[in-house]
């Protein structure tokens, strides 16, 4: 998988790998490939905008990643891109292709979350908890939906913020998708410290959140994230300790995680 994104996307290379992950460097921004079997799978709630100036890059990506895959929404020009087009490519991944003016990217790949289902309706709420709970964060600004577009009347119709100066996209909508929020797309959050850790996982898990192993977990929305320490990369290599302890815990403690590797 990391071998065909590299061949595919400018820019992209592998920085980091174990038997566990690969983690690429797409135009800067680090992706992680996680071997966890078929119980979990990607899925459009979570999809990956790639954002450009150039039209043909588009063309040429989606020409590419539509092999043994499958499309969400044809490659056209639509009132909101010249090019775009959303595609399900050969693993699950969603990716939405739009070209645009390059003085409005600030981000090349931002992740987008739909909420759909039980979760509609819910995304401006999403936003306000999620700026609440990280800082460097900004609401950018929300388009609503009018009521003609078959959807209800003032939910997102398109949305973005940043947390931790990092942005990501969001939207409501009322179709009927046969899929939500799962494990297969998650977000990380690296943290430098063990408050860091306690911090987020308490807030995150609240609500009607919920604990997961490994440093994972599920928000109240059903939105994935893995909490872990950046030291995790340096520990790994140094024990197969490290791996067996952090596979009997929920959130991760980096004092025992340390232990281990000693």
């Amino acid at each position: 998988m990391a071998d065909i994104y590299c061949s595919i996307f400018p820019e992209t290379v592998i920085v980091d790998q174990n038997p566990w992950v690969v983690v690429l460097s797409m135009e800067g921004q680090r992706i992680m490939l996680l071997n966890g079997g078929d119980m979990f799978r990607p899925n459009p709630s979570i999809s990956l905008m790639y954002l450009t100036s150039r039209e043909e890059v588009v063309e040429s990506l989606y020409m590419q990643l539509i092999e043994g895959g499958k499309e969400l929404m044809p490659l056209d020009s639509y009132p909101f891109s010249k090019r775009y087009g959303w595609i399900e490519d050969r693993f699950g991944v969603s990716w939405q292709l739009y070209s645009g003016e390059d003085k409005d990217i600030l981000q090349r790949l931002v992740p987008t979350l739909m909420f759909s289902g039980n979760n509609n309706g819910k995304a401006e709420e999403a936003i306000n908890f999620y700026t609440s709970l990280f800082p460097a964060a900004e609401k950018r600004g929300i388009l609503r939906y009018s009521g003609n577009e078959g959807e209800i009347e003032g939910n997102v119709q398109h949305a973005e913020f940043k947390i931790m100066d990092y942005l990501l996209m969001i939207m409501d909508s009322s179709h009927r998708h046969a899929f939500g929020f799962t494990e297969g797309m998650s977000l990380v959050v690296e943290c430098h410290t063990q408050e860091e850790i306690d911090h987020y996982w308490e807030r995150l898990t609240s609500d009607g959140g919920e604990e997961s192993m490994c440093g994972w977990l599920r928000d109240k929305y059903g939105v994935s994230w893995q909490i872990t320490p950046t030291v995790m990369k340096e520990l790994l290599p140094r024990s197969p300790r490290v791996m067996e302890v952090m596979m009997t815990m929920k959130k991760l403690d980096i004092r025992k995680l340390q232990e281990a590797a000693e």
